[in-house]
């Protein structure tokens, strides 16, 4: 099927306002100042970087990560639909706690505004309380902050804690060559790359409120607004298998692997992707790389384990095998990612 677009050029990540490269001299920056390191309990027992912060205490560790929703919460405001977005911002962070090996226990939420309306909150809270329901956790508190002379809209971000046991953690260093990577499917789009998405649709004949040409029982709206699922099967995982590594795909798409091992992945039989990123790419011209540089393409998290664990975790999972760990490099479908 081809669709019109204004689109002259490829789009990418960078031409829509954001540059994964800019970004982590930023977050260079922005750490380079941060030495102090408290001693005893409650000691850092992992560096700035990974998918969440551990501390010590005693035969567990803490795991604290902090997220939020993103621009997607302007596709929210055109849809006028909000009861789902609480759902994103519970997974991106305890999809984060789950790459370590931790299990969620607390949320708290903040929610800047620019002005208040009514059955909005409600929405934003409907979603959040969906969201810790499947997490199996408390929230436990949060912040409102109306700043109308800093937000346009709304922006909703978290922070979430877990805890796990000190010979559970998972930061990667078990990955050997020659160990199965294990895809699990996403939900969709979940909560990343979209200033890339706003992009392609701004620039394309069609309306989020439009039926999807794909599925006409669908609009894209409630296609792009489809809420990041939760992996807490992941758990049972660590339960009963042998796990080497653990990786929860968000923005900068299959480059997020490079956060666990520096050894190669070569991923040549992926998931699938949902029709929404293929109707995504072809509107805005994007190249395979770009795509799997910027979105989960289908594989929303990703487990690393031996061979003879590989049919196990799939059962508990219904995940894939993708691929396997190799020497060096991140491939798909023999396309070179870095």
């Amino acid at each position: 099927m081809v669709f019109m677009s204004k689109q002259s050029e490829s789009a990418t990540y960078a031409k829509s306002g954001v540059d994964i490269g800019q970004e982590v001299e930023t977050i260079k920056s922005l750490t380079k100042h941060m030495n102090y390191k408290r001693t005893g309990l409650g000691a850092p027992m992992s560096d700035i970087g990974h998918y969440a912060g551990l501390l010590d205490f005693g035969d567990f560790a803490i795991a604290i990560t902090t997220d939020g929703v993103g621009s997607k919460v302007l596709i929210a405001n055109d849809m006028q639909k909000w009861d789902t977005i609480g759902i994103d911002c519970i997974a991106m962070n305890v999809n984060d706690l789950l790459a370590v090996g931790a299990e969620p226990i607390a949320f708290v939420d903040y929610l800047a505004l620019e002005e208040h309306k009514p059955g909005f909150a409600e929405q934003i809270g409907i979603g959040l309380a969906k969201g810790a329901e499947i997490s199996k956790m408390s929230i436990v508190g949060g912040e409102t902050a109306t700043l109308p002379d800093v937000i346009k809209g709304f922006d909703l971000a978290g922070t979430c804690i877990g805890i796990v046991p000190k010979d559970r953690i998972f930061t990667g260093e078990k990955i050997r060559e020659g160990d199965v990577i294990i895809g699990l499917p996403s939900s969709g789009i979940h909560s990343n790359g979209y200033s890339l998405v706003r992009k392609v649709f701004r620039e394309s004949p069609f309306k989020y409120q439009d039926y999807c040409p794909y599925n006409s029982r669908r609009t894209i709206g409630d296609e792009v607004l489809e809420p990041t699922r939760i992996y807490m099967e992941v758990l049972d995982v660590l339960e009963k298998c042998e796990v080497h590594g653990l990786a929860h795909i968000t923005g900068s798409g299959l480059l997020k692997l490079r956060r666990i091992s520096n050894l190669g992945f070569e991923i040549d039989d992926p998931i699938k992707p949902p029709e929404i990123f293929d109707f995504i790419q072809e509107l805005g011209k994007i190249s395979d790389e770009e795509m799997y540089k910027t979105f989960n393409m289908g594989m929303g998290f990703v487990i690393i384990c031996p061979e003879s664990e590989a049919l196990l975790v799939m059962g508990i999972t219904g995940g894939k095998r993708v691929g396997k760990i190799v020497s060096s490099g991140i491939t798909v479908k023999g396309i070179k990612l870095e």
